[in-house]
């Protein structure tokens, strides 16, 4: 597919994701994700030639005109969708599959400054959420869902959602519309609940003798909780 058809499928991409989309006007004057990603059609055709100035120019245009910086080497595919945008960073040797959407203050980063490939590899049908950091030479497989925030340093397989800092990957297996961000399970309040329930199972298995320790001590900790709360004051 030639570098007009691509462009041309970006501006009816649009129209297809975002129902916020009432005119071509607003296509036109609203949308820094997809001037973006036109301005970056524009400077990889010229990239992949061997020139360097002139697409690093042309990058440097987008990204004072948009706030998306998305590096002339980058590989873009089809259909992306760049959602808002503010603050997004594509990476030199990022790809990035077919029909992907990404959410504002994402970064494609690497974690090194070596020659070879040290950005992320993104499959198709990913969705990544707002403020997401997927770093280093990673692949995040087919139809997975990065969460909002998630700092993510490993693979994460396809299919799957990955939440957290570090992220952690969650298989998921009930059916979730593509962009069902309130699906994503919130993994640090799982865990707080599993410990507070194993708390109230150990407490309950103590003697009657030791229990009176245990309240002794809760106390204790409890005045100290109290005051360095005022502390803060």
């Amino acid at each position: 597919m030639n570098i007009f058809s691509l462009i041309r499928e970006d501006f009816k991409n649009v129209k297809n994701n975002d129902p916020a989309l009432h005119s071509n006007f607003e296509l036109f004057f609203n949308y820094p994700g997809l001037w973006a990603l036109l301005l970056h059609r524009m400077a990889h055709a010229i990239y992949i030639k061997g020139l360097r100035f002139i697409p690093r120019f042309i990058s440097a245009v987008g990204t004072f005109l948009t706030t998306i910086d998305i590096h002339p080497g980058a590989t873009i595919g089809r259909r992306v969708f760049i959602d808002h945008g503010m603050g997004v960073v594509i990476g030199e040797t990022t790809i990035v599959g077919d029909d992907v959407i990404i959410y504002q203050q994402v970064t494609l980063g690497g974690v090194n400054t070596s020659k070879e490939k040290r950005h992320p590899t993104i499959g198709n049908n990913v969705v990544i959420g707002s403020g997401a950091k997927i770093l280093g030479n990673i692949h995040i497989g087919n139809n997975a869902k990065i969460g909002a925030n998630s700092v993510v340093v490993k693979n994460v397989p396809m299919g799957s959602t990955a939440v957290g800092i570090p992220a952690r990957v969650i298989q998921c297996e009930k059916e979730s519309t593509r962009l069902g961000h309130n699906v994503i399970p919130d993994v640090n309040k799982e865990i707080f609940k599993y410990l507070l329930k194993r708390i109230e199972v150990l407490e309950g298995a103590l003697p009657e003798t030791k229990q009176e320790d245990v309240k002794k001590k809760d106390h204790e900790l409890e005045e100290i909780y109290d005051n360095f709360i005022h502390s803060m004051d």
